[in-house]
C-alpha cells in the first residue's frame, strides 16, 4: 500500500527531513531534478516552457529548467516577475542560476506572447503554485492557467496541478489539467479524488530522500492507497471442489412498492458476484412482482403494511433468516418506517455479519436521532457491520445535514467519528462517492476510483451485493474488513469499466454493471495473480488513474 499524507503532515516530513542532514535547498533541487526526469524520459520532446510561480514550487520550476537546459533542450521560464524580485531566498538564487546557466526568461508576458510560446511547446511544466496554494488563482496564474488547458502541449504538474487544492480535491476556481503530475515525497489526499483525477494525469512520487518512507510512516498516514497486490491474500484459491453451500450465502432483506427494483439488483449483484446462495426477503405486497423477475433466486414474502412497507412483525422473521446466512445485506429501497428500523435495529443486535445499505443507513439515522456517534452501543457487536453510505447518508448519520462533506477528507473525518465512537474493529464505514474511502478504527484504504459510468441510480445497490457477496463468501476476520471492502469497490469498478465498453460512458445502467461483475472478477483476479502481463504502463511507483477501479 501506499501511504497518503494531509498536507500539514507533509511539512513535518520536509521538517523531520531537514534535521536529518536534507536541506530546504537540497530538497528542491532533487524536487527540481525529478520533474526534469520526467521530461526527458519522453520522447520527441526539443522545446519545454516552464511556468513558475512566487514560492518554492517555482523554485523547483528553475531548477527543471536548469537541469533541462543542461541536457540540452530548449528550455523557456515564464515568471511573473523577475528573478531578483522573487520573495524566497533559495528561490531566487535558483532563479538566478537557471538564468546565468542561459536558460531563456520572460517575464509577464501578455496572453497572446503565452499563447504562442506554449502552443509551440512540446512539454509545458506547471510550476506556479504549490500544496500550501487554497481558494482562487489570482492574476497572472488564472490567465496562465487558461493558456496551458488551451495549449494543447503535454502537460507536466510540479507536486499539484496548480488551482487544485492538494488537501481537498476541490478547486474554486480554474485549475491545470495535467498529463502527469510529480508529486514529491508522498500521495496527498487531493491529488487523487474528486477534482484530482481530473486535474493530475498520472502521478508519480518522487521520495527525495532514503529517509522519506520511514519518517512518511511515523507521520501517520492519513490514509493507504491499495495496491493490486494488497489483496493477494484476500483472493479464494480456485478449486473445482465447491458447491453452492461452500460459496457462502447471503440475504438480502429491503424493498418497497415504491422501490422494488432496488433490492433486486442487490440480490441479483450478490449471485453475479459469487455467492452460492441468494435469498431475497421482501414485503409481502410486492413478492409477486418480485418472483416474477428472480428466476435464480428464492423470495420470501414478510409481513408488511397497508403502504407496502415491513411491518413491526417482520423483524423477528428476518432475525431467523439471517441466523441461517453466511451473510445480510439491508436497507436497499426498504423506506424509512417504524418496521424498517426494527428490522435494522433487530439485524445490528444478531450476530452474523452484516452490510447496511440505503435506507438501513437511514434507519439508523432515525434510531440515533442523526448522531450515531453518541449511540455506539448500538454498533457494537462481535461479527463484522460493514455501512456503505454515500456523503448525503454519511451526513446525516452524524448531524452533518447542514453541512455534509464535499470532499474525500471530510468524508473520512465523518467516517472516523463513527468508528472511532465504535472503537472496535467489527465496524467499517466504506465513504463513497466520485472517490472512496474504507474506514476502520485502525486504517482507511482508498480502492483505485471506478469509472463515471458508475454514476448511475442503483449503482450503490450493486455495490452493496458486491460487498455482502464477498464477506460471504471469504468470512474475513474484522481487522480485514477494509481491505476487502476496497476489494468489493475495485470489483465494482472494473463492472463498471466492462459495461462503458459496451453501453458507452454515459449509457451504463445498473443491471449493465450486474451483467458485468462475472467476468469483472475474473479479471481483476487475473491481475492481481499475474501482475506482470498486465502491468504495461504502471511501472515502479507511478499511479494512474486511467486504470483505476472502484467506487460507488
Amino acid at each position: 500500500m501506499q501511504p497518503v499524507l494531509n498536507v500539514e503532515d507533509v511539512r513535518r516530513v520536509e521538517a523531520a527531513l531537514t534535521e536529518v542532514g536534507v536541506s530546504v535547498s537540497e530538497l528542491m533541487h532533487r524536487a527540481g531534478a525529478a520533474a526534469a526526469s520526467e521530461v526527458a524520459r519522453m520522447e520527441g520532446v526539443d522545446t519545454v516552457t516552464v511556468l513558475t510561480g512566487l514560492g518554492n514550487n517555482g523554485g523547483d520550476g528553475w531548477v527543471a529548467a536548469e537541469n533541462l537546459h543542461g541536457k540540452g533542450f530548449d528550455v523557456t521560464v515564464v515568471t511573473p516577475v523577475e528573478p531578483d524580485d522573487l520573495r524566497g531566498d533559495i528561490a531566487r538564487v535558483v532563479a538566478k542560476s537557471a538564468q546565468d546557466s542561459g536558460v531563456k526568461v520572460v517575464v509577464g508576458p501578455p496572453r497572446e506572447t503565452l499563447d504562442v510560446l506554449l502552443m509551440g511547446s512540446d512539454v509545458v511544466v506547471d510550476a506556479m503554485l504549490g500544496t500550501g496554494f487554497h481558494g482562487e488563482p489570482r492574476a497572472p496564474f488564472d490567465i496562465w492557467i487558461d493558456s496551458v488547458n488551451a495549449s494543447g502541449s503535454h502537460v507536466i504538474a510540479v507536486d499539484v496541478p496548480s488551482g487544485l487544492s492538494a488537501q481537498t480535491g476541490l478547486a474554486s476556481g480554474k485549475y491545470v489539467v495535467a498529463d502527469l503530475t510529480v508529486t514529491m515525497l508522498s500521495l496527498k489526499p487531493g491529488l487523487l479524488f474528486d477534482r484530482g483525477r481530473d486535474a493530475c494525469g498520472a502521478i508519480v512520487v518522487a521520495p527525495l530522500a532514503e529517509q522519506t518512507e520511514r519518517l512518511v510512516r511515523e507521520a501517520d498516514p492519513v490514509a493507504w492507497r491499495a495496491d493490486l497486490d494488497d489483496y493477494v491474500d484476500l483472493l479464494e484459491p480456485p478449486s473445482n471442489a465447491v458447491d453452492k453451500f461452500t460459496r457462502g450465502s447471503v440475504l438480502v432483506v429491503g424493498g418497497s412498492s415504491r422501490f422494488p427494483g432496488a433490492p433486486m439488483m442487490a440480490a441479483m449483484a450478490a449471485a453475479r458476484a459469487g455467492a452460492g446462495y441468494v435469498t431475497l426477503a421482501v414485503p409481502a405486497q410486492i413478492a409477486p412482482i418480485v418472483q416474477s423477475q428472480m428466476l435464480e433466486i428464492p423470495v420470501v414474502a414478510l409481513p408488511c403494511e397497508a403502504d407496502g412497507t415491513f411491518s413491526l412483525k417482520a423483524a423477528d422473521l428476518v432475525a431467523e433468516l439471517a441466523e441461517k446466512r453466511s451473510a445480510t445485506l439491508v436497507g436497499p429501497g426498504m423506506r424509512v418506517t417504524s418496521g424498517t428500523v426494527g428490522i435494522v435495529s433487530t439485524l445490528l443486535a444478531g450476530k452474523r455479519p452484516l452490510v447496511v445499505d440505503a435506507d438501513g443507513l437511514n434507519c439508523i439515522s432515525r434510531l440515533t436521532s442523526n448522531r450515531v456517534d453518541d449511540f455506539p452501543e448500538l454498533l457494537r457487536r462481535d461479527a463484522p457491520l460493514i455501512m456503505t453510505p454515500h456523503r448525503m447518508e454519511l451526513a446525516r448519520l452524524v448531524g452533518l445535514q447542514d453541512t455534509p462533506p464535499t470532499s474525500l477528507t471530510s468524508a473520512m473525518e465523518a467516517a472516523r467519528r463513527i468508528v472511532w465512537s465504535d472503537g472496535g474493529s467489527e465496524v467499517c464505514v466504506v465513504a463513497k462517492g466520485s472517490a472512496t474511502a474504507c474506514v476502520s478504527v485502525d486504517v482507511a484504504i482508498l480502492p483505485k476510483p471506478g469509472p463515471a459510468a458508475l454514476a448511475t441510480a442503483g449503482s450503490g445497490d450493486v455495490l452493496g451485493g458486491v460487498m455482502a457477496a464477498l464477506l460471504a463468501r471469504t468470512g474475513v476476520e474484522n481487522e480485514d474488513l477494509p481491505l476487502l471492502a476496497a476489494m468489493a469497490c475495485e470489483m465494482h469498478g472494473y463492472a463498471g469499466t466492462i459495461a462503458a465498453e459496451r453501453y458507452g460512458s454515459r449509457g451504463v445502467m445498473a443491471r449493465d454493471i450486474i451483467d458485468a461483475l462475472g467476468l469483472a472478477e475474473d479479471a481483476f483476479e487475473e491481475e492481481v495473480a499475474f501482475p506482470d502481463a498486465t502491468k504495461s504502463g504502471r511501472e515502479g511507483r507511478r499511479e494512474d488513474d486511467a486504470d483505476g477501479k472502484g467506487d460507488e
